[in-house]
């Protein structure tokens, strides 16, 4: 299914708020550089969709990209119905799906306003397969692993 990119955030700090940003340069294996997850493991890069954003937004209208700490925003990716596993192109680069949701430990100033966050549920994470360049407007992409989600994606 190809969407895609609608923003991209980056913060020094992990646990803060991103700032949006004009491009991002993704590292093989290690993550977006200037950013505080570079090298972090298998959460280098995490994904929201533009859909869920604005959904909070109807909650929390002055919520801004970023704001949910979301590396990439995508636009028309079925993000809901990826797999541990899968694979997101993002323009030239690709990224591998290693977590779906997150604990949050603390209850961060959007739960505490809004009495919920979509991080622990829609967020997904990514380690960085290729690298390279993404923009704002590159195409974003779902690709299923294995046969039966090769499947699915044909039904999309």
């Amino acid at each position: 299914m190809k969407g895609s990119v609608a923003a991209l955030c980056i913060s020094e700090e992990r646990g803060v708020p991103k700032k949006p940003v004009e491009e991002i340069f993704l590292e093989e294996d290690k993550g977006i550089r200037g950013d505080g997850h570079f090298g972090y493991g298998h959460r280098q890069v995490s994904l929201l969709g533009d859909e869920d954003i604005r959904e909070m937004q109807k909650i929390l209208p002055s919520i801004t990209y970023g704001a949910f700490a979301e590396n990439v925003v995508t636009r028309g990716v079925p993000l809901h119905k990826v797999a541990l596993g899968d694979r997101i192109a993002l323009g030239d680069t690709l990224l591998e799906v290693t977590q779906i949701g997150k604990e949050c430990h603390t209850k961060c100033v959007i739960y505490e306003t809004a009495g919920s966050c979509i991080m622990p549920t829609k967020g997904i994470f990514c380690k960085v397969l290729r690298g390279g360049r993404v923009f704002p407007g590159d195409s974003a992409e779902w690709l299923p692993q294995g046969k039966d989600r090769a499947e699915e994606k044909e039904q999309i």
